[in-house]
């Protein structure tokens, strides 16, 4: 049975580190105030002081409708929330022999500080400290009969009990192994956050397990192809394990199947399948966005329970967006257009979370890529005013955080079409220059509209956005923009909707001179979020799906299903530790084992050119 596996990643509520105070506050900043400890809460919510010991929360109202450049975004203050210390994270791996789930479990525990609890290790360690359960076990062991059932699980959960395993987390390895023990989990209370299988193909592991070799002065595994030792001497005294042959790794892989389909059920609300024939930093990077969204999840869901009126006053209208249970995930109708408010909001508020987490995290040269039919100005040039949002929501945000927050555009754009520029970006900066920013001064102090190019680079700005940078004939903006980033140094730089690459002039001196160099530095500039709709090849209708990514998370595919007339839902489909390839796509439709050698075919090879 084939289990696809996804991760989930949610429009979150920022909050501060593990070591933050164990405790809730809010506390309303003015921007210039802040501080990197805080971290804002931006979901359309004003704030009228008419009280002097309470807060007046109002919701914007969606409806259906064109944008609006001159709708007036409330951003006088930011909310800033200070979150209780996270839960320690409870995490399940299972995998086959060989799956390369020992491997994983010592950089999960390295990265995440977990207690690894594996029940070979319990059963020795109760057996040499002579405890009451390790004597129970010692005597089936003894008599060469299997350790009961209760016996183990008394022992894991002693472990899971002790105060390590209950401040830092925890991570099991290999159990439960059978469905009794799974339900004797349960029974005690014993449930993970996210149960993690690694899926690796059968003559993978036969391959693994046959050519294993075991050192026995040093107890390290090497394997005579993918692993040599490292000396001759080393050779010489390689062991291999009496079970290593192929008709007994295979008896092994059977019995192991048998019981992990068993096990499924009671935990494929929290089941993620992980890819395991690929290099081991590959799997972790995945494992790492799961583990890393769950702890996130955790927090929010962990704020929605706080207790008394602060909990009423700042989460009550915002329950929704704050819960997994209730994420909608992607919006439906995507091919309606205009796309109502709602759905526009949806898509700002996704940007604006992966472009702040990325930020947060150190990073300074970003993009953003998203094209909902709302979002492509080559089709209608009256769409550069969703963009126009887009940028405005997210400038506004970084504003309130007390950023200083420069929005440019490529060349003189405000005096109309210019030769050899890009058409739909025509009069954009007049655009920006007449837009609403607020009634509280945001715009001048805390935001400011200029060009790209290094003489737009000014001391005290904090970050940049730059609106759709992209090449023309004749005029290749590439060199103003390193120029600009070159100058900018440590500070942030973030392309919404760029277009770099190269466009031939009539003479096709742009196309050839300079261009690996050029093509390397756009490439340089790092996915922070990334949407496109998926259709069949040469056709803009119907949605067949859709590719999302969220900073730090997962390339997550989608696909698009009609429920009925009128109705339809985006349901979870693969997930790719890096932008997957149109192959890939037409493999995850079709069903088909990613581990396997593919060749190009299918509808999907060749979708809309979005790689």
């Amino acid at each position: 049975m084939m289990m696809l596996n996804y991760s989930q990643s949610l429009p979150h509520l920022h909050t501060v580190p593990s070591s933050s105070p164990a405790r809730l506050s809010t506390r309303i900043l003015p921007p210039n105030n802040y501080s990197p400890q805080l971290y804002s809460l931006h979901s359309s919510v004003s704030f009228s002081s008419s009280s002097s010991s309470s807060l007046k929360l109002s919701s914007q109202s969606f409806h259906h409708a064109p944008f609006n450049l001159n709708a007036k975004p409330n951003h006088k203050w930011g909310l800033k929330v200070m979150c209780s210390k996270s839960e320690p994270l409870k995490v399940m791996i299972s995998g086959a022999p060989a799956s390369g789930k020992g491997t994983q479990c010592e950089m999960i525990v390295k990265k995440f500080g977990l207690v690894h609890v594996s029940t070979g290790d319990l059963l020795r360690a109760e057996v040499a400290a002579g405890t009451e359960i390790g004597n129970k076990a010692k005597d089936y062991m003894n008599s060469g009969r299997l350790v009961p059932d209760e016996i183990v699980t008394a022992m894991v959960k002693a472990r899971l009990m002790q105060k390590d395993a209950k401040e830092n987390g925890w991570l099991l390895d290999g159990y439960p192994r059978s469905f009794a023990q799974a339900q004797s989990l349960e029974e005690m209370k014993i449930r993970p956050d996210i149960y993690i299988v690694l899926d690796v193909p059968d003559e993978i592991l036969v391959d693994r397990c046959v050519g294993r070799r075991l050192d026995p002065v040093t107890g390290k595994i090497y394997h005579i192809t993918y692993f040599p030792p490292e000396n001759e001497e080393i050779k010489e005294r390689l062991v291999k394990r009496p079970d290593d042959t192929e008709e007994k790794v295979k008896s092994r892989l059977q019995i192991y199947k048998q019981n992990a389909e068993a096990i499924l059920s009671t935990y494929l609300d929290i089941l993620k399948k992980i890819d395991g024939n690929r290099p081991k930093e590959a799997i972790f990077k995945e494992v790492e966005s799961l583990l890393l969204c769950v702890k996130e999840n955790e927090e929010t869901e962990k704020l929605a329970k706080v207790s008394g009126s602060e909990k009423r006053l700042i989460l009550g209208q915002h329950r929704a967006s704050l819960s997994q249970e209730s994420w909608r995930g992607i919006p439906t109708r995507l091919n309606n257009i205009p796309h109502s408010r709602e759905i526009r909001e949806y898509f700002y508020n996704d940007v604006l979370q992966a472009t702040a987490r990325a930020i947060n995290a150190g990073k300074t040269r970003l993009k953003v890529k998203i094209n909902i039919p709302e979002l492509n100005p080559e089709m209608d040039v009256y769409r550069i005013g969703t963009l126009m949002e887009l940028v405005r929501t997210v400038a506004l945000s970084f504003a309130d955080d007390g950023k200083r927050v420069k929005v440019c555009v490529q060349g003189s754009m405000g005096e109309g079409a210019l030769v050899g520029m890009p058409l739909q970006l025509a009069g954009t900066r007049k655009i920006l220059e007449f837009m609403d920013w607020g009634e509280y001064g945001a715009r001048d102090a805390f935001i400011r509209i200029g060009s790209i190019g290094a003489k737009e680079v000014d001391e005290q700005d904090d970050m940049y956005i730059l609106v759709a940078p992209q090449n023309a004939v004749g005029n290749c903006i590439i060199d103003d923009l390193k120029a600009m980033t070159d100058a900018a140094g440590a500070r942030p730089v973030v392309l919404v909707n760029p277009r770099l690459k190269d466009v031939p002039s009539s003479s096709g001196i742009m196309q050839i001179m300079g261009r690996e160099k050029r093509l390397e530095y756009a490439a340089s500039f790092e996915i922070c979020y990334f949407f496109r709709l998926l259709y069949y090849a040469g056709t803009q209708y119907p949605i067949m799906g859709a590719l999302r990514m969220s900073y730090p998370y997962t390339y997550e595919l989608y696909k698009r299903i009609d429920e009925s007339p009128g109705k339809e839902k985006y349901e979870s489909l693969a997930s790719f530790s890096k932008r997957p390839t149109g192959e890939e796509i037409n493999d995850a439709f079709e069903g088909k084992d990613r581990s396997k050698v593919k060749k190009a075919s299918g509808f999907w090879g060749l979708l809309s050119g979005i790689f």
